[in-house]
Formats: structure tokens, C-alpha cells, sequence
């Protein structure tokens, strides 16, 4: 099966040599031309950059102004952490594996790369279905929201967040002790059919569950607009405004959790389709999926920032350094 890594990007190929001079263990090693190596560098290290950076400023937003200190945005500091770490640890590590076909460095550290991926894509994905618990309660439940939802609930998401997300990643690293692979590759995107369960239970099914409670949401946020237009009543119009926040608040993370299964879906399709065609998608389509699917770490500072008028001040406080010339943590943004 490694050959057929080899055959599927001779667009780019102009020579080609093991990783190692034992041709009975030895990886193939692919020779990339220089121009379309700098291009993978320059695009990966831009997209690690803006990743980080972006995500900085959410977490240090959140962090800093205490009226952003609600549970809902603690589960929103959860995700930006996670999609910092991608930007800082995933992204630096995947270049490595990218721009060249053989992996030099120690076999640990190949395992605890991909421990980090497969962490650190849980992660995102647990926060977004305690997130769409969060717009269940405050649209579906408002009467019971603060309640249900609280500080030391939060906490509790998040811990359970990250728990299975770094037992997974360590069951990664337990699996692949005994994988059987050519010398000089870090790893094969040639998943057993054993591993199709895998992909449907740590990405399909979440995603189903976060659609069907979105749609309830939808279906809900309607009927209330629907009787706040059919009231007139002013004592209604505080709690319609209230309403209204709530799901302005909805609709730009249902776009987040939209553009996370828009980069993923075609990911974990491929891999598990891939074993049951008996591997036909090329290698180098599966790597872009992969590029697509981290690329998403870097869209939700953007969404915030576009439909947030209050991260918008935030953003603009902590760029311009406003921050650290006075105490603005009570500042009012919204």
C-alpha cells in the first residue's frame, strides 16, 4: 500500500529514494521540488501564525474583561484554547510530516503528534456539543438557563471535555505501539476498516447530536419571534430584547459549529471510505482534507469578530495595547 503514496502525487515528483539504504524495511522517499516545498512552508507557518494569534485574542479577551466572564464564554475560551494548541503544536508538527515523505526523528515523537491531533480534534468537538447544550437551555429553557447552566457546571463540561479528549489521545499512542510500518514513515493514512467505528462515534455521531439540537433551537428561536411580533405588551419588550441576544448569540455559533463540519466532514468521509474501496483516494487528497479540517482553527476568531460587537471592542482594546495603559477589566462592552 506505501507505493501507492508514491503513484498518486508523481505530479510532483522528479525523483525518487528510500529513506534508508535497506530496501527490505525502507520507506520510498519522495523528492518535492523546492517552489512547491516553500509554498507548503509559507502556507502552514502563515496559517500556524494566524491560528495562534487569533485565538490569543479571544482567550485573552475572555480572560481579561470580567463582564465576558459567563459560562457560556468559558466553554468559548475552551474551544479557543484547543484551537490555539492546533496552531502551536499540530500545525508545526504537520509540516514536518508534510513537506517531507520521510520522518527522521524519533518514533515517540511521531506517536505524540498524532496524540496531539486526535486530542485536540475531540476537543473541539466535545466543546462545540456542551456549547449547543448551552443555546438549548438559554433559548429552549431560558427560565431554567442560569440555573442549569452556572459556573460550576461549566467547569464540569470542560474537565469532561478534555478527560476523554487526552484519554483518546493516549489510547492513540497505545495503539500504535505495535503498528506495523516501512522505516522513515511517521504514519499511513491507511486506516483498518476496524477504525470506520472510530470515525463514526468521535465525529458522525457528535455532529448528528449537535444538528438535532440546533434545528430544535431553530424551531424554537421561531415560535418566540413569532409571539414577541404578536405582542405588544411593554413589559414583554425587555425580555424580547433579552431574547433576541440569545439568539443572535445561537446563529453565530451554529456558524461555528457549521464551518467545523464543513473543514472536517470531508476528513473523516474519506478515511472511512477509503478502506472500503480498497484505498482508491489518493494520498494527496486525503492530506488536503487533513489541511482543510485544521484550517478551522482559524475561522472562529473571525466569526466572533464579525458578528460580536463587544469582542470587536475587546479586539480593538488588546491590539492597540489600550490594556496595559490603565485598568479596563470593568469596562463595559456591550
Amino acid at each position: 500500500m506505501e507505493t501507492e503514496f508514491i503513484f498518486n502525487r508523481t505530479d510532483v515528483v522528479k525523483d525518487i529514494h528510500l529513506c534508508y539504504e535497506s530496501e527490505n524495511v525502507s520507506c520510498l522517499m519522495v523528492i518535492t521540488p523546492s517552489t512547491i516545498r516553500v509554498l507548503l512552508y509559507l502556507f502552514l507557518g502563515s496559517l500556524s501564525v494566524l491560528t495562534m494569534c487569533g485565538n490569543l485574542l479571544i482567550i485573552i479577551s475572555i480572560i481579561y474583561f470580567k463582564q465576558l466572564h459567563t459560562p457560556a464564554n468559558y466553554l468559548i475560551l475552551s474551544l479557543a484554547v484547543a484551537d490555539l494548541l492546533v496552531g502551536a503544536l499540530v500545525l508545526p508538527f504537520s509540516i514536518a510530516v508534510s513537506v517531507s515523505s520521510c520522518w527522521y526523528l524519533a518514533d515517540l515523537i511521531c506517536k505524540i503528534g498524532r496524540s496531539l491531533d486526535v486530542s485536540l480534534s475531540t476537543s473541539s468537538i466535545l466543546n462545540l456539543c456542551f456549547i449547543s447544550i448551552d443555546r438549548y437551555y438559554a433559548v429552549c429553557q431560558p427560565l431554567r438557563y442560569r440555573s442549569q447552566i452556572n459556573s460550576h457546571a461549566a467547569v464540569i463540561m470542560i474537565v469532561v471535555c478534555w478527560g476523554v479528549s487526552i484519554l483518546l489521545g493516549i489510547g492513540v499512542i497505545i495503539m500504535g505501539l505495535n503498528e506495523e510500518k516501512c522505516e522513515g514513515r511517521c504514519f499511513s493514512f491507511h486506516i483498518p476498516i476496524s477504525s470506520i467505528a472510530g470515525c463514526f462515534f468521535s465525529f458522525f455521531l457528535p455532529a448528528i447530536i449537535m444538528l438535532s439540537i440546533y434545528l430544535k433551537i431553530f424551531l424554537v428561536a421561531q415560535r418566540q419571534a413569532r409571539s414577541i411580533q404578536n405582542t405588544n405588551c411593554q413589559g414583554i419588550k425587555s425580555g424580547a430584547s433579552v431574547s433576541k441576544m440569545e439568539r443572535k448569540a445561537t446563529k453565530t455559533l451554529a456558524i461555528v459549529m457549521g464551518a467545523f463540519l464543513i473543514c472536517w466532514t470531508p476528513f473523516f468521509t474519506g478515511m472511512m471510505l477509503n478502506p472500503l474501496i480498497n484505498y482508491l483516494i489518493p494520498i494527496s487528497v486525503i492530506e488536503t482534507f487533513t489541511l482543510l479540517g485544521w484550517s478551522n482553527s482559524v475561522l472562529n476568531p473571525f466569526v466572533y469578530a464579525f458578528f460580536y460587537s463587544w469582542f470587536q471592542v475587546a479586539f480593538r482594546m488588546i491590539i492597540s495595547g489600550k490594556i496595559f495603559q490603565g485598568r479596563f477589566a470593568n469596562s463595559k462592552l456591550f
